[in-house]
C-alpha cells in the first residue's frame, strides 16, 4: 500500500616511527586498531546490504505462501504461520504510516467517513493493502469467497464482526441465510494478526473504527470479477427477525445467531479514496 578505509596518512605516521637501534618501523597499536576498524566496518556493510526491510520481508513470504494462487486453496499451517508471524512484527513506521496523517482525521460531511485505502501490491496471488479508518469510520459487512485473509491492526481501536455461514441450514429466501457470529470484540493495537478462511473463521465481517485506526490485510487470493471471487456486502438482522421451518436455536444462544441478506448495491454510505502509498518500495 522503501566507510571503513585506513586513512593514508595517518598510517604513514605510524611507520615513520622506528625503534631506537635502527630504521625499521615498528607495528603500533594504531595501526592493529584502525585493521581492526576496517574489519569491523566491512562486517557492518555486509550485514546493511543483506538487510530485508519489512515491507520486501511480507512481500517474499506472501510469494511462498500463495504460490498456489487458487481460489479456496487454504495454505498449509506451517506458510500460515510463517506469514502470521511476519505480520504479527510489522509496525506502522515499517509501512509509512502513522495517525498524524490527514486521512486519519474525522471530518464533519453529514454521511459516514471517509475510508482511505492504500493499494501496496496486486497479483492475480494475492494483494496487499492497509485500509485507514479515522474515528467512527466504518467498512460495512461484507465477504471474501475462496479467501484466506490476514488483517493485522497496526494502530488504534476497531470494533470486528464476524460471521460463518451455518451449513445446509434451511434459507427464508434465496438471498439470505443463516450465520453464527464467530467475533464481536473491540481489538487494540498491538494484537495479534487475525486470519479468515474461506469456510471459517468470520469469512464476512465488517470493521468499526472506535479511534483512529490502520488495517494492513493480505489477501489470498484478491477479489476478481472475473475468477468469481466478487465483493458481496449484507444487512444481517437478529435471528428472530424471520421464522423458517426446521430452524431452532436456544433462546439464550439467539444472539450468537443472525441473518443475512445481500445487498443488492454498494452501501451508499461507503466511500472509499485511493491514496498514493508512501513506505518503502517492493522489489519484485
Amino acid at each position: 500500500m522503501r566507510t571503513g578505509t585506513v586513512v593514508s596518512g595517518r598510517v604513514s605516521k605510524d611507520l615513520s616511527k622506528t625503534n631506537p637501534n635502527g630504521n625499521i618501523p615498528l607495528v603500533t597499536k594504531s595501526i592493529a586498531s584502525e585493521n581492526r576498524s576496517s574489519s569491523r566496518k566491512k562486517i557492518q556493510r555486509r550485514s546493511q546490504k543483506t538487510l530485508i526491510c519489512p515491507v520486501q520481508k511480507l512481500f517474499d513470504t506472501c510469494k511462498k505462501v500463495f504460490a498456489n494462487g487458487k481460489s479456496g486453496t487454504v495454505p498449509s499451517q506451517e506458510n500460515i504461520e510463517m506469514l502470521r508471524a511476519v505480520l504479527d512484527v510489522i509496525t506502522p513506521e515499517d509501512v509509512g504510516v502513522s495517525p498524524k496523517m490527514p486521512f486519519f482525521r474525522s471530518k464533519v460531511t453529514g454521511s459516514s467517513p471517509l475510508v482511505t485505502y492504500l493499494h501496496i501490491y496486486a497479483c492475480h496471488r494475492f494483494s496487499i493493502c492497509i485500509f485507514c479508518l479515522p474515528p467512527s469510520g466504518v467498512i460495512p459487512l461484507h465477504n471474501h469467497p475462496e479467501m484466506t485473509v490476514f488483517s493485522k491492526l497496526l494502530f488504534g481501536t476497531v470494533h470486528i464482526k464476524s460471521y460463518d455461514w451455518v451449513a445446509d441450514s434451511p434459507q427464508p429466501s434465496s438471498d439470505t441465510r443463516l450465520a453464527k457470529v464467530k467475533v464481536d470484540s473491540d481489538f487494540t493495537a498491538p494484537c495479534d494478526t487475525s486470519i479468515l478462511y474461506p469456510a471459517d473463521g468470520g469469512n464476512m465481517h465488517c470493521f468499526t473504527a472506535k479511534t483512529a485506526c490502520a488495517v494492513l490485510d493480505v489477501l489470498g487470493p484478491p477479489y476478481s470479477d472475473p475468477a468469481g471471487r466478487h465483493c458481496t456486502y449484507y444487512f444481517d438482522y437478529p435471528f428472530s427477525s424471520f421464522s423458517v421451518d426446521g430452524v431452532a436455536v436456544a433462546e439464550e444462544e439467539k444472539e450468537g445467531y443472525a441473518w443475512l441478506k445481500e445487498r443488492e448495491e454498494e452501501p451508499e454510505d461507503l466511500t472509499v479514496s485511493a491514496m498514493m502509498y508512501s513506505g518503502p518500495t517492493i522489489k519484485e
